[in-house]
């Protein structure tokens, strides 16, 4: 056989298998994939031939055994509709429906009235069971199709984290928050187009699995823990109602990877009637909002003096209460001075002046200025929509005020995201991890894709992580309350931070704080690392009495729920 027929005829072979496999792909996308929205398009082209069968990807927590419950999902049901020229006695009908579902009245009676009108919606989102009971009533003009819509089954649950879609001003279904909007290319399912052309629809799916895979539409599975994610919520509005904050937000995260276990804020809202929620809770204030967050900064500016050589625990200075920069005039919380003290009083004892030593005069400006940058300079780039940058303009300054205000963390503002990560590097051996909520997507067609992230940027070296953690296990063992809450069995490395807050003159309010804590555990080979803030909180002045133990209560559940075996 000649050579080049034989390859002409491979060729052919070839371009038909493939053809032959992506119409295989097509037909288990319309018989299998796509099965419930034929079902939806049959009931309904009669009634409705332009009305697109609403579709979405699903949205799923992660337990701690690895089993997917869903967050987000879509529900199917259906919908009342009428002809009102069929409609002989408009009040004994709705009465008859009205034992069945709750309709209003006014509106029922006033759709039954225009007799001319072929077709009135009266009520959607009508179970299985309530239809079937409607249908035997068998009342002439009343008609049910199947009607489909987004639905969130926990509520409240991770609502800032989840987001929700809302009509926007054309009247259409619109991802507004969260990972909804973040994720919603893959989350959107358009369906409508496999009429306009079966052909085209069938290249346009093959370059969408094939070329532009990031494009495919799917599930996203999520790092969120329920059980703990209902936990923290629980601590987030006992505090806010114990202590009449005015908001409250926590984080609960591995440190070694980023992944997001846990993230809320309080007051808190529901899902599925985010229209009832007031427009200030809806966004995400854990990666939106910027707070000084206070001396929770304090070991970030120890381990800069650590890394860099220039102190070691046991370094002493001379605590004389308040300092002088550039005309400003700052002192320790108490105004008190401590005299010749080490490095390890100024985390117990949370001493302003001593990290305004260790920035200006140990480290120096530049140096410190480098390392803060590096650590909470930028947006970590987690996936939800609208984060904001830090703002931390005040360290390119070049004065030691801001170099000095900035080491007690004030005179900068951060999201609580950017603070766990920096936090984060004190932990796990230095590395800025990568905070991420979604873990994998499962696409409908073709592999899932798993998350991943590049190897992260190491700030601090071994050495220094494991220094800054003993002197934090330290603070809890010693000074956080007395050392009353210290676990024999465990080691548990923290701090809090108490921040005056900015008032209408542009200064520092004498009144007005926010309260923050953040810890790990097992110190020295961690599992978690929490990160809670209280922002104007009432009847205490200091977080170590309004945040101390919802941090404990959450570190004894993570415990006992994961069987964290006791390191000492």
């Amino acid at each position: 056989m000649n050579k080049k027929f034989a390859f002409r005829i491979r060729l052919l072979l070839i371009v038909i298998v493939c053809i032959a496999i992506v119409f295989v792909v097509k037909l288990f996308q319309v018989q299998v994939v796509q099965h419930e929205y034929f079902l939806d398009r049959a009931d309904r082209q009669y009634v409705r031939p332009n009305y697109s069968i609403f579709d979405r990807g699903s949205i799923f927590f992660t337990t701690r055994d690895g089993d997917k419950v869903p967050a987000a999902k879509v529900n199917h049901g259906f919908l009342m509709a009428i002809r009102p020229s069929q409609i002989t006695n408009p009040q004994d009908t709705y009465n008859k429906l009205n034992e069945i579902v709750e309709i209003d009245e006014e509106r029922f009676l006033s759709s039954a009235s225009k007799k001319d009108d072929p077709y009135e919606e009266i009520l959607d989102r009508i179970s299985i069971k309530d239809k079937d009971k409607i249908v035997e009533l068998d009342i002439d003009g009343v008609s049910l199709y199947k009607k489909s819509w987004r639905h969130y089954p926990a509520d409240e649950r991770a609502a800032s984290t989840i987001g929700f879609l809302s009509y926007n001003k054309d009247d259409e279904l619109s991802a507004q928050y969260g990972l909804e909007r973040y994720y919603n290319d893959t989350l959107t399912r358009d369906t409508d187009n496999v009429y306009v052309n079966f052909f085209v629809e069938i290249f346009t799916s093959f370059k969408d699995t094939v070329i532009n895979g990031s494009e495919r539409p799917g599930d996203i599975v999520t790092t969120i823990e329920p059980t703990v994610q209902s936990t923290l919520e629980k601590e987030l509005e006992d505090i806010y109602e114990q202590y009449s904050s005015k908001s409250v937000g926590g984080i609960v995260m591995d440190p070694n990877n980023g992944e997001i276990v846990a993230m809320g804020s309080y007051p808190n809202f529901n899902l599925n009637e985010y229209g009832k929620a007031s427009l200030d809770v809806l966004s995400n204030p854990i990666v939106e909002n910027v707070y000084e967050l206070g001396s929770i900064v304090k070991p970030l500016t120890v381990a800069i003096g650590l890394d860099s050589g220039k102190i070691t625990p046991n370094t002493t200075y001379n605590d004389t209460g308040f300092r002088e920069l550039n005309g400003y005039t700052f002192w320790n919380y108490d105004k008190k001075a401590r005299g010749i003290v080490d490095i390890q009083e100024i985390l117990n004892n949370s001493l302003n002046i001593g990290v305004a030593h260790i920035a200006i005069d140990k480290v120096g400006g530049k140096k410190f200025k480098e390392y803060m940058l590096k650590l909470i300079g930028e947006e970590t780039g987690i996936d939800l929509p609208h984060e904001q940058a830090p703002l931390v303009s005040n360290l390119n300054s070049g004065k030691d005020i801001e170099f000095a205000t900035a080491s007690f963390g004030q005179g900068i503002a951060l999201t609580p995201i950017v603070m766990i990560r920096a936090l984060s590097a004190l932990a796990n051996g230095g590395y800025l991890v990568d905070p991420h909520i979604v873990s994998e997507i499962e696409y409908e067609v073709g592999p899932k894709k798993v998350v991943s992230f590049p190897k992260p940027e190491q700030v601090f070296s071994n050495d220094t992580s494991e220094k800054i953690s003993r002197m934090l296990v330290n603070v809890v063992d010693d000074a956080l309350l007395g050392g009353t809450v210290s676990k024999e069995r465990y080691s548990i490395a923290a701090k809090t931070g108490t921040a005056q807050l900015v008032d209408e003159s542009g200064g520092y309010s004498e009144d007005n704080y926010l309260h923050s804590f953040f810890g790990y555990f097992p110190a020295y080979d961690p599992r978690f690392i929490i990160l809670l803030y209280t922002l104007e909180p009432k009847g205490e002045d200091y977080a170590s009495h309004t945040l101390t133990m919802p941090f404990i209560n959450i570190t004894d559940f993570l415990l006992n729920y994961y069987n964290i075996p006791p390191d000492r």
